[in-house]
This record gives structure tokens, sequence and C-alpha cells, in this order.
């Protein structure tokens, strides 16, 4: 994912739902922000509903299936009670960031989100 010139890399579940996104990429496209969560509008991405919580963690990548949104969380939501992001509604966690998703941070206010698979091999 690139976001505001940001990349970080995530590794995905082995579930329908990451195989839905995944089989949508590449993508780029406006991202929204909503505290230390941004995501962006993924159309027509099924969502299988393995889980549906609001138990995220920092680093989570997840998809919100009622309105088709992929969303990362990279720190406090404003639903937020303590340390760890609350997203607005149940969300399918797929993925989760390799390495320290605190530096989206440098992102804020970025227009656009560009996610993409990576080759084979990296």
């Amino acid at each position: 994912m690139t976001i505001g010139g940001i990349q970080v890399i995530a590794q995905l579940k082995p579930n329908r739902t990451a195989q839905a996104v995944v089989d949508a990429l590449p993508i780029e496209v406006p991202v929204n922000q909503w505290g230390e969560e941004f995501y962006c509008n993924m159309p027509g991405v099924k969502d299988y509903r393995e889980v549906a919580t609001t138990q995220v963690k920092v680093g989570d990548v997840a998809f919100w299936g009622m309105g088709g949104m992929l969303a990362v969380f990279f720190g406090r939501t404003p639903m937020s009670l303590g340390d760890d992001p609350v997203p607005a509604d149940r969300v399918n966690v797929i993925g989760k960031v390799i390495g320290d998703p605190k530096v989206l941070r440098e992102a804020t206010g970025a227009s656009l989100m560009r996610v993409e698979q990576l080759p084979e091999g990296i």
C-alpha cells in the first residue's frame, strides 16, 4: 500500500475475502482518513465475513463489507478509549502490516491510496 508517498507492506490471511481483495488489484483511488485509519473504496469485492469484529489492533488491515472499503489501522480512531483503534462498524480483519504501521502518520492529508500485489518472491 502506498499512501501519500509512504509505503507499507501487508501480509494477508489465507481467506476468501483477502483473496477477493487481491483479485481486485491493482487500484489507485481517493483515500479517506478517520483518526489514524486510512480507508478506500473497493467496489465489487465480496466480503465473506470470516470475522466480523470491532476488536482491531494497530497494523490490522480490514475490509468493511457494508461500505465496500479496505482499511488500514495505524493508531487511535475517534471511537478509541485506549491505545487500540476502534472501527466505526464491524470489519473483517484480512491481514496485518509488516513492520511499523505508525509510519503512516507521515501520510496524513494524503489524497490517494495505491494498493498492489507484490511480485512473487518479494
